[in-house]
């Protein structure tokens, strides 16, 4: 309680010194998670829910239209629609639909909490380090009655504003390249069938997934510059056409499909700022982006990938598509002949 308190007392003045600074950096300005700094406002903003994410999630399309959000630490992924077509195997999760479509990946999600600061309402999910995994918040056209039910409904018993945080767990070290089978690697590259096959792949031979891009067969993965990245964006935005971008946090994945068109600099953030999707990309904080094509059985597939220093994917890029079509061949032509390759 004692530490609560103390947060509670910086994270106000924090709020009179910087109104516009958000919660997950001012957790990291005083040494805390997001979720601690959120239970500060127990009692007052904030309900703890019981910890049943799929019926809570499986309820949000009573709301109507939300405002879905899922973001890692550089790059945030907003998403107005409707919950629907919500579903559970085991510890995963989908969403599928033309505006709200979300892989889901439920181990990791600890605990949940709904907020009501200043009118703004929302639902916020969290995993064991205490790190947002998910977000929705409610929109002027919302069903705010629902809201209302919802949150009463699914209301923790234990409402104290104690939470048990996980310590992050280090990344594994990255082999030697040396250790790889790089041809048998490079092999199986070749022989993919499907995009949802890569990551196993890449677990299958031990590989970070930069390491992976790096020792990919030969035409098959490009180290390109971050300028090149906005170019195409631009040039998608220009030709009205449709990609597909995914973020994820250790919870979720978030995926627009459809145009971008309004591309906006703010700093050091790139942002495209549409009425139905947003995305915040911190540019500063990419250390490289990858094109990158891999075989399908509906034929090569070209993606533009973002990392952090760390090797961890900050957001993504494809053409539009779905399974049994081809790859759009205004958006292949766009990255070929925009991306410039990196030095």
């Amino acid at each position: 309680m004692e530490k609560i308190s103390t947060l509670k007392n910086l994270w106000e003045g924090i709020k009179i010194e910087q109104p516009k600074l958000r919660i997950r950096d001012a957790a990291k300005l005083l040494n805390c998670s997001e979720a601690e700094l959120l239970l500060t406002g127990f009692g007052e903003t904030v309900t703890r829910l019981k910890d049943e994410f799929r019926e809570i999630l499986l309820s949000v399309e009573s709301l109507g239209k939300v405002m879905a959000l899922t973001r890692n630490a550089y790059c945030v992924h907003e998403r107005k629609g409707v919950y629907s077509n919500v579903t559970f195997s085991g510890a995963m999760g989908l969403a599928v639909n033309p505006d709200i479509d979300l892989r889901l990946f439920m181990s990791q999600w600890s605990s949940a909490f709904a907020q009501d600061e200043n009118g703004r309402k929302s639902l916020q999910f969290f995993g064991k380090n205490g790190e947002a995994v998910h977000k929705i918040y409610m929109l002027e056209e919302s069903d705010h009655e629902m809201y209302a039910a919802l949150v009463l409904k699914f209301t923790a018993e234990d409402q104290s504003p104690v939470l048990l945080i996980d310590e992050e767990k280090p990344a594994e070290a990255e082999k030697e390249d040396t250790a790889i089978d790089v041809t048998g690697f490079q092999e199986n590259w070749l022989k993919l069938k499907d995009t949802h096959d890569f990551h196993g792949m890449l677990r299958k031979f031990g590989v970070t997934r930069t390491q992976g891009l790096r020792l990919a067969p030969e035409g098959y993965a490009s180290k390109i510059t971050a300028d090149s990245l906005k170019n195409i964006l631009h040039q998608a935005a220009a030709k009205d056409l449709q990609i597909m971008v995914f973020t994820g946090s250790a919870g979720c994945i978030q995926i627009h499909t459809g145009m971008i068109k309004r591309l906006i600099q703010t700093g050091p953030w790139f942002n495209v700022l549409d009425p139905d999707f947003n995305m915040h990309l911190r540019e500063d904080a990419i250390a490289s982006v990858w094109l990158v094509k891999k075989p399908t059985d509906d034929g090569l597939i070209t993606s533009i990938e973002v990392f952090d220093d760390k090797g961890g994917i900050i957001v993504q890029f494809f053409g539009k598509r779905k399974p049994g079509i081809p790859e759009n061949e205004d958006w292949r032509l766009i990255v070929n002949e925009t991306a410039v390759i990196a030095l």
